[in-house]
């Protein structure tokens, strides 16, 4: 078992084009470019942190997305510290001109899903107080898939 505090440090994706997806992680999700390397990767973090996320075109550059129906990452998800954050950055996203694949309220968490410019899955959320986590009778987590209110987590952006 992994010690209890274990956590991911980062995802790194192949993408086709360095400059786009450090738009969308950058200028849209938020995140500060930390190093550039060459002309084929580029590592992106938040508070100070050396990169949550990595990006190259070393087998990449001008591909497409893998066809539906095969393997591969689903969704990389970016935890932001509250609700006002997480309604900031889907505003920055809707403003973008992008959509929306869905958003949940799962109990523990609430949550919106889009895709990035290379057709890769992501999910922003936020955690709920662990106080607040619903929990069957044996105290084990109970998450939901619940709609969420997004014009209602909007209205938080300012």
């Amino acid at each position: 078992m992994p010690p209890s505090h274990a956590s991911v440090g980062h995802v790194h994706l192949k993408v086709a084009d360095l400059d786009r997806a450090i738009a969308f992680y950058g200028d849209i999700l938020g995140f500060d470019l930390t190093q550039r390397y060459g002309e084929g990767a580029a590592f992106l973090g938040a508070g100070g942190y050396h990169h949550h996320i990595g990006l190259n075109t070393w087998e990449s550059a001008g591909a497409t997305p893998p066809p539906p129906g095969h393997t591969g990452l689903y969704h990389s998800a970016f935890l932001y510290p509250d609700r006002v954050s997480l309604a900031r950055v889907v505003q920055r996203v809707l403003n973008a001109g992008l959509t929306l694949d869905g958003a949940a309220d799962h109990g523990v968490s609430e949550a919106v899903y889009l895709r990035d410019p290379d057709g890769n899955g992501v999910e922003l959320y936020c955690d709920r107080d662990p106080s607040e986590w619903t929990r069957d009778a044996a105290g084990k987590l109970r998450m939901v898939n619940e709609p969420l209110d997004v014009p209602a987590l909007l209205a938080l952006a300012g």
